[in-house]
C-alpha cells in the first residue's frame, strides 16, 4: 500500500506486456482514487514502437469524456508545436503521467486538480511498462508532475527546461512546459514567446533522436 493507502496500480499492469495488452487491461486499474469518478480510463496514442515519447500531466476534461489524450484545447496547442517543430505525429507515442482526470465540481462544470505526489506514485507502474515496451530513444516530460513522473524527484521547469537529462536506467528526459502553461497566455503580449519556447524544446528533442 502507498502511505495514503492507495494500493498502487501494480496488480493491474500485466508483465512483460506489449502496448495493445496493456491499453486492454487499464479500463480495470483501480490502483488509486481518481478511477472512482472518472468517465475513462485515458491510457495513450500512438504506435507501439516510437523513438520520441511525450508524458503529459493528466487527462483534462475533454480528454476524460472523449478517452484519448491531447484532444482538448492544450492538446490542440501541442499539435501545433508539434508540426511547427518538424515532428511527424503519426511517429509520436503520447501519454500522461496519472491515466485518470483528477478534478473538483463547481455546479456543472468539471475544474482540474492538479495530481498529487501519491497519484503519481500508485500511477507510475503504468509509465514504466509504457517505456519498457514502447522503448522510445528520448522521453519528453511535459510539465512538472511528468518530469517528477519520470525522474522521480521534484522537477523545476524554469531551471531545467530543454536540457536533456539522465533518468537511471531509462530514456534520456528532455523537461519543457505543459501545453497548458503556454495555453493560458493565449491573447497576451507573452503568446508568441511561450508557443516558441516549447517548439524550440520539441525540436531540441527531435534533433537529439536524430543523432542518437
Amino acid at each position: 500500500m502507498t502511505t495514503t493507502g492507495r494500493p498502487g496500480a501494480a496488480r493491474w499492469v500485466p508483465s512483460d506486456a506489449d502496448i495493445d495488452a496493456l491499453r486492454a487491461a487499464a479500463p480495470d486499474c483501480a490502483g488509486c482514487e481518481l478511477y472512482r469518478d472518472a468517465s475513462h480510463v485515458v491510457f495513450s496514442a500512438g504506435p507501439s514502437a516510437a523513438e520520441l515519447m511525450l508524458v503529459g500531466e493528466q487527462p483534462g476534461d475533454q480528454e476524460d469524456r472523449q478517452g484519448r489524450p491531447f484532444v482538448g484545447p492544450a492538446g490542440r496547442v501541442l499539435a501545433d508545436a508539434v508540426d511547427a517543430a518538424g515532428i511527424d505525429r503519426q511517429r509520436l507515442y503520447v501519454t500522461n503521467a496519472v491515466k485518470h482526470f483528477r478534478f473538483e465540481r463547481r455546479g456543472s462544470a468539471r475544474i482540474h486538480k492538479t495530481p498529487d505526489v501519491a497519484h503519481i506514485t500508485a500511477c507510475n507502474p503504468w509509465l514504466e511498462a509504457e517505456l519498457a515496451a514502447v522503448r522510445p530513444r528520448l522521453v519528453v516530460a511535459l510539465g512538472a508532475t511528468a518530469g517528477r513522473a519520470l525522474l522521480h524527484r521534484a522537477v523545476r521547469i524554469g531551471a531545467e527546461r530543454g536540457a536533456i537529462l539522465p533518468a537511471g536506467d531509462g530514456p534520456d528526459v528532455l523537461v519543457t512546459t505543459h501545453p497548458s502553461a503556454v495555453l493560458r497566455v493565449r491573447g497576451t503580449p507573452e503568446w508568441d514567446a511561450a508557443f516558441d519556447g516549447l517548439v524550440r524544446d520539441l525540436t531540441t528533442a527531435k534533433d537529439a533522436v536524430a543523432a542518437a
